[in-house]
């Protein structure tokens, strides 16, 4: 193990790890597309993502000085925790008059970790998307990759696009500027073998500006496992090729960022 680099004071970088999680869904009528919003604006709503976010949390060692969370009208969800990499402690001082609590904690203004969620439904294809819009940003020695494959493991994850940036720099001892402190070559270091079997993955990387990004589709492709409402066996081979086509397209224009010719 290498020896730990020794700072001059608090280690300055801020990390940051940041996710857009899609799930994909085919529906059919109106009436589909309206239960597949309720779905997962239920199953996706703000409590829910408070608790993934207090297990991140505890994942990567840091504690929470705030909540703040909103479910939207008509749909949608939104979570922000302001945390600290040294625990949170109530001070009272007992020897005068009892006061307000007062809250003491360190290293606050660079560390937070929030999601925003997104669904949406095509207007005339039958396509239902849910975004989740999640990002982790530490200071000090807290890594936010800790948490990469509990997140995709907690949602509906059918392609991911997940950003990783060291930003600043941090002193030694001797004065040195440090921009970053671990070896990373991609974020695909840090993703366990399950996952990593799971998923086409695509890198794009910086290595000069500390910026990581990979790209992930899912290798297997079950219809049914995207009907909503549905299974293959109510359906043609007609429907079945046309609806598979369709889904198939939207997840590559994801995937590839960018629109392509109808099949």
């Amino acid at each position: 193990m290498p020896n730990k680099l020794k700072l001059q004071g608090f280690n300055n970088l801020t990390k940051s790890l940041s996710f857009c999680i899609y799930d994909i869904c085919y529906a059919e009528t109106p009436e589909q597309k309206a239960e597949y919003i309720r779905y997962i604006d239920e199953k996706y709503n703000a409590e829910r993502f408070t608790e993934i976010l207090t297990e991140v949390c505890q994942i990567i060692g840091a504690n929470i000085l705030n909540i703040a969370r909103q479910d939207y009208d008509p749909q949608g969800a939104s979570v922000t925790m302001l945390v600290a990499e040294e625990p949170v402690k109530d001070e009272v001082d007992t020897t005068e008059s009892p006061g307000p609590v007062e809250i003491i904690a360190a290293h606050l203004d660079k560390s937070h970790i929030c999601v925003h969620t997104y669904p949406e439904t095509h207007p005339n294809e039958g396509i239902c998307t849910f975004r989740a819009d999640i990002e982790v940003s530490t200071c000090g020695i807290i890594s936010p990759l800790k948490a990469l494959n509990y997140l995709i493991h907690q949602l509906d994850s059918d392609i991911v696009t997940v950003d990783y940036r060291v930003r600043g720099f941090t002193r030694d001892v001797h004065g040195k500027k440090h921009y970053i402190d671990h070896e990373i070559t991609s974020i695909q270091n840090y993703f366990t073998d399950d996952i990593e079997s799971l998923y086409k993955m695509i890198d794009v990387n910086v290595y000069q500006e500390n910026i990581f990004h990979t790209k992930m589709m899912l290798n297997d492709f079950d219809l049914n496992h995207y009907l909503f409402g549905t299974t293959t066996d109510n359906l043609t081979g007609n429907d079945i090729k046309r609806i598979t086509n369709k889904l198939d397209k939207e997840m590559h224009e994801i995937f590839y960022g960018r629109n392509l010719p109808d099949i």
